[in-house]
């Protein structure tokens, strides 16, 4: 057994493999044996020290994971060993082996394989509360979605999709404005050579967008603002080109708009959410709406590369580590 762990917050320098052994479960534990992990952006921020550590070095990443339970606790009367299941938990997920509660934890439906559901399960369930609980999308709404072509960004298109919305999207070249399109969106805006405030206010013909939702940050927040519509919202759910710092309260009165910085995790803690949201999704990917056909595999010890690889924009859609 073994996990690959950040032996301190810096580069894909302090990525290294550990061996270690397994703590005995609690009575509302389970084990599971990991068969795919996802990769994920807040891997990389907790990996450079951008959110903080919950302990001093050696934090095993990883966020999202699908495999098999090995053993289960006294006190655990709803898994089995042999359950195929998934789980989103921060951290601990880089491993041949994760022991969790069981109430975060939910089975995979036979049609779905573990490599769709560790692709599916934390951007998956991040698109449900983007579009269901953070600003309820509904079919008469135009929407910009920033990283259109990212492994959200592909989940979250193809539910507009199912909704009825309009949906623009952005993202860094053509081949990945293309595949945005075949995923749910009825515009692209290319911003490496396409002004994206321009173009929204040209689709929607001066009019604006209802909601934006914002994972880049500090190169997009601001001109987000710009392309609501009056009394629209921004989500903020990210920050890949770092942390916008600018915003001052009294900027949201441009348009009487609303900002929401909505967390996975909070939502993920009911129990009730957490069964409802999976199999909302879980429906989804069995009946093909929402289709996995963008993903990225490297094995689990080749996750600085997975790493490296994310942090250029070489990767669409969803990255995994196989074991």
């Amino acid at each position: 057994m073994y996990s690959i762990v950040a032996t301190q917050p810096g580069d894909i320098g302090v990525l290294q493999k550990q061996e270690f052994q397994l703590p005995e479960i609690l009575p509302n534990q389970v084990l599971i044996k990991n068969q795919s992990i996802g990769v994920n952006f807040i891997d990389i921020y907790f990996r450079k020290g951008l959110y903080p550590w919950p302990q001093e070095n050696n934090l095993v990443l990883g966020s999202e994971g699908a495999g098999t339970i090995e053993a289960v606790g006294a006190d655990v009367v709803n898994l089995r060993i042999g359950d195929r299941v998934a789980y989103a938990q921060p951290n601990n997920a880089y491993s041949t082996h994760r022991i969790l509660d069981a109430n975060l934890v939910v089975r995979i439906p036979d049609a779905i394989s573990f490599d769709q559901a560790a692709a599916a399960m934390l951007k998956g369930l991040t698109v449900r509360y983007l579009l269901k609980d953070s600003f309820e999308v509904k079919p008469h709404h135009t929407i910009l979605f920033h990283a259109a072509a990212g492994g959200v960004g592909l989940i979250a298109g193809q539910w507009m999709r199912v909704i009825g919305a309009k949906a623009i999207g952005t993202a860094g070249n053509d081949d990945k404005c293309n595949l945005a399109k075949n995923h749910g969106y009825e515009e692209t805006i290319n911003y490496s050579n396409e002004n994206f405030l321009d173009r929204v206010q040209e689709i929607t013909n001066q009019l604006g967008v209802d909601v934006v939702y914002d994972s880049v940050g500090k190169d997009t927040m601001f001109n987000s603002f710009k392309a609501l519509k009056r009394h629209g919202t921004v989500v903020s759910f990210g920050q890949s080109s770092g942390a916008y710092t600018d915003l001052q309260m009294t900027d949201l009165a441009f348009g009487s708009f609303h900002l929401t910085r909505p967390t996975l995790f909070h939502f993920y803690a009911n129990r009730n959410w957490l069964e409802n949201a999976s199999a909302d999704l879980f429906e989804l990917i069995s009946n093909e709406k929402i289709k996995l056909d963008q993903i990225t595999k490297y094995p689990l010890e080749e996750v600085a590369q997975a790493h490296t690889d994310i942090e250029n924009r070489k990767t669409t859609g969803s990255v995994i580590l196989e074991i």
